[in-house]
């Protein structure tokens, strides 16, 4: 028994010695909960939508402030032309426009019903529906609100129009994240795990003492990976587009430079947590708890970022699938190019860098 209690002890003495253990195992159920209960909403809050006011009367402006009143949503911009509609959704900027008919006012008072046009952006089907029954139950409210002193009741009807997937097909949103998920997973994790392997056996010292250099090492580990990932990229779109219909609306060209550049960034991740990793397992559940989750909660795959709350919303930019969403449906579903997307890439391509000079740096701290 004695024994029995000792070998007990030990294990404990074990466990509580090794901080990424400790981790593990109390702090990730913490931020995986954390994650689920505030991420993992169908609501919105403070979504950014811009105003076409062709009215441009009491009517409208009473209206638009109702609507910017709410804690649902955020009047961005005021337009003033219908070709700034298309430039703005391009432009990431907003997720709905409102349009107001010319005389809203006078449509109303001498017609009894007038019109808003709500244009969505339907890259995100889910969200753009829910913005669409917002919209609806905050004109319902301010149509009670006036309809309380007349006999005649006014009616504000809302046009809908869906943008870039006007059937609402989901698929539209699962491709870019499908795809970025599996990138994330084949290049990240198994670049970690296949690195942490040879430490665990014994073979990488053999390896970094033998006349290769390091940096050929590593290379040479990590270089059919990207092979792997871009086959998979491939088989996805191809997938995508001949058995779901995704569209595929931007340049090629640019889509298989921004792929290849989040595989390498993927790529750095993995070689980063192999430096931090001794085992095998370690590596896994460091790539599936650190990245998975996040790619899955906060890279707005699922869930619209503007509805998290705001640590989380800062957090999520720390994300590289973040960007590379955007950067997706950017190119796909918007058509959009360089120009546009210019920042998402430039962000992408600093944390690459970064990836890459932290595990570098780490590397030879270990051979030193």
């Amino acid at each position: 028994m004695k024994r029995f209690i000792g070998f007990i002890k030990k294990e404990f003495y074990h466990i509580f010695r090794d901080r990424r253990s400790l981790f593990i195992l109390f702090g990730m159920p913490i931020a995986q909960i954390l994650l689920f209960g505030f991420a993992v909403t169908n609501e919105i809050n403070n979504v950014n939508v811009a105003i076409y006011d062709k009215a441009n009367d009491i009517e409208s402006q009473k209206l638009i402030q109702n609507i910017s009143a709410s804690n649902y949503f955020n009047v961005e911009k005021m337009i003033y032309d219908a070709s700034d509609v298309e430039t703005i959704f391009k432009q990431g900027k907003v997720k709905a426009v409102l349009v107001f008919e010319a005389d809203f006012a006078k449509k109303l008072t001498k017609e009894n019903i007038a019109n808003i046009q709500v244009i969505t952006d339907a890259t995100e089907p889910n969200t753009a529906t829910t913005i669409n029954n917002y919209i609806g139950a905050i004109l319902q409210k301010y149509q009670a609100g006036i309809n309380k002193t007349i006999q005649m009741p006014y009616q504000i009807k809302a046009e809908t129009r869906m943008l870039y997937n006007p059937e609402l097909k989901s698929v539209f949103m699962f491709v870019p994240g499908v795809m970025t998920i599996i990138l994330m997973l084949v290049s990240a994790m198994m670049t970690s795990i296949s690195i942490t392997r040879e430490k665990e056996i014994g073979t990488m010292e053999i390896l970094l003492v033998s006349p290769i250099k390091p940096f050929q090492v590593i290379i040479g580990k990590v270089f059919p990976y990207i092979f792997l990932s871009i086959f998979n990229a491939i088989v996805i779109l191809l997938l995508g587009y001949f058995i779901f219909g995704m569209p595929m609306q931007g340049s090629m060209w640019l889509l298989a430079f921004e792929s290849v550049l989040f595989i390498v960034s993927a790529l750095s991740l993995g070689i980063l947590i192999s430096t931090i990793s001794e085992t095998q397992q370690t590596a896994m559940m460091i790539s599936l708890m650190g990245l998975l989750l996040p790619v899955i909660l906060l890279s707005g795959f699922i869930f619209p970022i503007a509805s998290m709350p705001k640590a989380l919303q800062i957090f999520s930019n720390i994300v590289p699938a973040t960007w590379y969403i955007i950067i997706l449906k950017g190119i796909m579903l918007k058509s959009v190019g360089l120009a546009v997307l210019w920042k998402e890439t430039l962000i992408l391509f600093a944390m690459t860098l970064f990836f890459i000079v932290v595990s570098i740096k780490k590397y030879k701290i270990r051979l030193e």
